[in-house]
């Protein structure tokens, strides 16, 4: 798992997000949970690429919790446990994208 956290004074909007993903040869999907929604532990065949674009995002790898923000960035390798969900009083947008392992 690795986790970036954004750490310039702005934000990106949702389309430069998108436009990171892009770059980087990734399909962006945009995904919105609303607050305190979870879903439940599961995992994937393909690497899981996460950015938060606005709310909280609590995310559970393997038994450890993390709380992303706007701007943060998670890449979850493929067959990890993981669980999330929106985090505050808030509903969270993120925009993810799927890569297949080396």
């Amino acid at each position: 798992m690795l986790v970036t956290r954004w750490q310039a004074p702005i934000i990106p909007s949702i389309e430069q997000i998108k436009m990171i993903f892009i770059n980087e040869g990734l399909e962006p999907i945009e995904e919105q949970f609303p607050k305190e929604s979870k879903i439940k532990e599961h995992r994937h065949p393909f690497d899981e690429i996460r950015m938060v674009v606005e709310g909280e995002l609590l995310v559970n790898v393997s038994g450890n919790q993390l709380l992303l923000r706007a701007g943060d960035r998670i890449e979850i390798p493929s067959n990890t446990r993981h669980q999330y969900g929106a985090h505050g009083q808030s509903d969270c947008v993120c925009v993810i994208a799927q890569r297949s392992p080396l």
